[in-house]
């Protein structure tokens, strides 16, 4: 009996792990950061890994309470990741959890205003709230995050359709960013050529 928890244990990781991989490999592909306004920093990753990671827990809320349980595994998981990497940065002990506590309202008030968003299927709202997030410092000259948003929406709605098995199993694989939710600017050239 003993032996069968650690079993599980073991398998669990195994599957928090891979899936967190996914999630990570997804929100590191190029097209986010050289087409998409996203800053290629450690600001720009940590946005970027938000939104696949949120994406990942809306779509996980439905597939039942085992994909809701790993679900928050890898959120643990993530937050282990900023906790090393804030360490690595040099930051010392004793403001490590203040600045925890900072990195977790943020990623959760994205969560809210991605959630509220995308629930209401409004776009032009899931864009703002990425410029917000993303570009804060840039006030009216931020970029429009219209194709990041067109992306997250997109995904969404392919997350959706992701079986419970395949969130159980650590598989669920996010859609390429290609050329349908590139740049604005990629239609606008289009109808110049055509």
């Amino acid at each position: 009996m003993i032996f069968s928890l650690f079993q599980r244990k073991k398998s669990n990781r195994q599957v928090i792990e891979r899936q967190y991989e996914l999630i990570t490999n997804a929100a590191r592909r190029p097209v986010f950061y050289a087409s998409m306004d996203v800053p290629d920093t450690v600001m720009g990753r940590f946005e970027m890994i938000s939104v696949h990671l949120i994406l990942y827990l809306r779509a996980s809320n439905k597939a039942g309470e085992t994909a809701a349980r790993i679900a928050q595994e890898i959120v643990d998981a993530f937050f282990e990741d900023v906790d090393h990497s804030i360490r690595e940065l040099g930051i010392g002990d004793t403001s490590v959890p203040k600045r925890m506590k900072k990195f977790s309202h943020m990623f959760y008030g994205r969560a809210k205003s991605y959630e509220e968003a995308i629930a209401a299927g409004d776009a032009d709202a899931l864009a703002a709230a990425l410029g917000r997030n993303i570009h804060p410092e840039a006030g009216d000259a931020r970029p429009a995050m219209t194709a990041l948003a067109r992306y997250m929406v997109e995904t969404n709605g392919i997350l959706a359709e992701v079986s419970a098995a395949e969130f159980e199993a650590g598989r669920v694989t996010f859609p390429d960013a290609g050329p349908d939710t590139g740049p604005d600017t990629h239609n606008a050239e289009n109808s110049r050529k055509a």
